[in-house]
């Protein structure tokens, strides 16, 4: 598929909130062309392709039936045990190009995981196994705002089926060895290897709309990751997929030695939903803020530089709903300009929240539309507690 390079974003609403960023100069989702709003979304397509289906592509199968090793694995061992896991997704566009992408099994029921931004645009796909066969697949969701998206293969045999096992993501080092079988530039079955570089990173999602969102708990790695790669999996040596490889930091859109995997945690919590109803609501807040820096602490009078400085509550938001409070008072810190006033987040059901990041993390791993979510502030100099109901976030309502 063809490549698309993404510019860094300047407004934020990763999960719940929106801030200002720069991380990225370049980002290359691999294999597409920069989506329209409608690839973005992806729901007229994906509510058709389910029409008609049987009743039982949208029940999730047995999941894990490749046990993990006991023990790491040899590369060419980890190979072997996994080759036949994994897919190529094959579509035409209207130009007669070839778009290339990876899925792997999920479960024994014919359900494919791979990225959105492969399975974007599009109600069917071709699927291709290790030894050649070819299936014709149903896009049956997608969620942009994670990268991932759900094939059903209704006609493969049951011994063809090798589900995965998805590892604890909490769990991965950096510095870990890992490997990517996918299908780079169309050479189907190639494996990279290389380490775990980095984890707890944010990448632009594909969310349309007003708000940017991003995809928060990225694992970063070194394992060489080009076009075609994308929706493969990411591997630990004993065999279990730590992440689905979805982008690279690139300036040319080839490999830079950086590339993004969407963690596994991820992955078991999207997919399901993704299946039986081909979307999942993300639990959203809105509020506009930013880390809180020795500048900004100073300026307000705190001991030390923790929590996040709410800027903006946005009208009609949980946030709003549930009394928090944004600034009123633009200050020039640090060589920026900030709205002082608004209240300082503290915690999150009584976990530490010391910059954005611990936010988006939070509430990707634990919450869900409709929960309450208690959250602790500085207000004024002194400690309160507020309550919020978490709702979808605003573009799966249909509002700005």
């Amino acid at each position: 598929m063809k490549k698309a390079i993404l510019a860094a974003s300047v407004v934020i609403a990763a999960v719940a909130v929106f801030f200002a960023y720069s991380q990225f100069n370049s980002f290359d989702f691999t294999d597409r062309t920069i989506p329209s709003i409608s690839d973005l979304t992806g729901t007229s397509s994906v509510t058709d392709s389910r029409k008609g289906v049987d009743s039982e592509a949208f029940q999730v199968g047995r999941v894990n039936t490749v046990e993990a090793a006991e023990s790491e694995l040899t590369l060419p061992d980890l190979y072997t045990r996994t080759e036949k896991s994994v897919v190529q997704i094959t579509s035409m566009e209207s130009n007669d190009q070839t778009r290339l992408g990876t899925g792997f099994v999920y479960d024994d029921n014919g359900h494919i995981v791979t990225n959105s931004h492969v399975a974007a645009g599009e109600s069917e796909l071709d699927v291709t196994f290790a030894d050649g066969t070819i299936y014709r697949a149903t896009v049956l969701g997608t969620d942009p705002s994670t990268d991932l998206a759900v094939l059903y293969v209704k006609d493969v045999p049951k011994e063809k089926l090798a589900p995965l096992p998805l590892a604890d993501s909490t769990k991965i080092r950096v510095g870990e060895q890992v490997a990517a079988i996918g299908n780079p530039f169309g050479l189907s079955s190639s494996m990279t290897a290389g380490i775990v570089s980095g984890v707890g990173r944010l990448i632009p999602s594909q969310d349309s709309g007003p708000l940017q969102f991003f995809i928060p708990d990225i694992i970063q790695t070194d394992a060489p990751i080009n076009p075609g790669n994308s929706g493969g999996p990411l591997l630990n040596t004993r065999g279990q997929v730590i992440g689905i490889n979805t982008a690279i930091r690139s300036s040319t859109g080839e490999f830079a030695g950086i590339g993004f995997a969407v963690p596994s945690n991820t992955i078991a919590k999207i997919v399901p939903s993704l299946i039986t109803t081909g979307t999942f609501k993300h639990p959203w807040v809105g509020i506009s803020g930013t880390d809180m820096t020795p500048g900004l602490a100073k300026a307000l009078g705190l001991a030390e530089p923790r929590g996040v400085l709410i800027v903006e509550v946005m009208s009609g938001s949980p946030a709003e709903k549930g009394g928090l409070k944004g600034g009123d008072s633009p200050t020039r810190i640090d060589g920026r300009n900030v709205n002082l006033g608004g209240d300082i987040v503290l915690e999150l059901d009584g976990n530490q929240i010391r910059k954005l990041d611990d936010i988006l993390v939070y509430l990707q791993r634990e919450k869900t539309v409709g929960q309450t979510m208690d959250v602790t502030i500085l207000r004024d100099g002194s400690i309160q507690h507020l309550t919020i109901t978490l709702e979808a976030r605003p573009n799966q309502q249909g509002t700005p």
